[in-house]
């Protein structure tokens, strides 16, 4: 009977909600994305385009914010964009479902026309574990933007990121468990997982893991501006001077802080 209650809540949990829950924040990062827009632009952006976009979560909420604003996200997943597809577009009204569209296609192959700004958040190009096909990207995202089209995506590290290390942080309901199982220094390939554990003792391992290339933001950057972009500016959270840890707040910055862990933007300019 213990064990049977032990499996409950494990066995009743959706891994998309819980990563929704505890990865992402959608309303924070579009908020970054058009407060930068408004700085660097005299018009409003209206087409986005998420590659990697999984469930949707962030297109969604691009498409809430406006009745002017468009979204088109890219997975070559379809089981995801399915579950997206049921759970997230199926809460947007009727006018704000008929301005977003996901496909089902590969990123480095997709061509849906011009957008004003291309995301690649979660560090979900550091898949691409080659310099050729991290550039292949980049050149595709920089072909498929308006001239005066941004693109934003986001990067860690420090030096806690090549360890093999597990960190755990408490959600509501759950523990969000993130564990970097293996790290190679000869070619920066690294494979992480997720797990969630939950109060009655109940586990959910290895709901989502990760085969990829530990990018640093000078390759990062130097890759970008091979690919055609502009200028590529790399945003860095300020710190709070009584707590002395990230504002939330992220700017322009060509000095960062030798922290074991940290979380960037970069934004390069079409």
């Amino acid at each position: 009977m213990v064990r049977l209650r032990k499996s409950r809540l494990a066995s009743r949990a959706d891994r998309h909600e819980l990563y929704q829950e505890s990865v992402q924040d959608t309303e924070a990062e579009i908020d970054f994305v058009q407060e930068t827009w408004r700085d660097l632009r005299d018009r409003p952006a209206e087409l986005l385009r998420e590659d990697f976009c999984g469930t949707a979560n962030t297109a969604c909420e691009w498409v809430r914010r406006d009745p002017g604003h468009y979204a088109i996200g890219v997975d070559l997943d379809e089981d995801v964009l399915q579950w997206g597809e049921l759970n997230n577009l199926s809460q947007l009204d009727e006018d704000q479902l008929s301005r977003i569209q996901l496909l089902h296609e590969n990123v480095l192959e997709t061509d849906p026309g011009l957008a004003d700004i291309v995301l690649a958040m979660n560090f979900s190009y550091y898949l691409f574990l080659a310099r050729e096909e991290l550039l292949d990207y980049f050149r595709c995202v920089h072909a498929g933007l308006m001239d005066d089209g941004i693109f934003f995506l986001d990067a860690y590290g420090g030096y806690d990121a090549p360890k093999e290390i597990t960190e755990e942080r408490e959600c509501d309901g759950f523990t969000y468990i993130w564990e970097q199982a293996s790290f190679n220094p000869i070619d920066a390939a690294m494979t992480c997982h997720i797990h969630f554990e939950f109060p009655d003792g109940s586990r959910m391992d290895k709901a989502f893991s990760y085969h990829w290339r530990l990018w640093t933001l000078p390759e990062i950057r130097e890759l970008l501006t091979e690919a055609g972009f502009s200028e590529v500016a790399v945003y860095w959270e300020g710190t709070d001077e009584t707590t002395h840890e990230g504002n939330g707040i992220y700017e322009p910055s060509e000095t960062g802080d030798a922290d074991p862990g940290w979380v960037c933007y970069l934004v390069a300019q079409r």
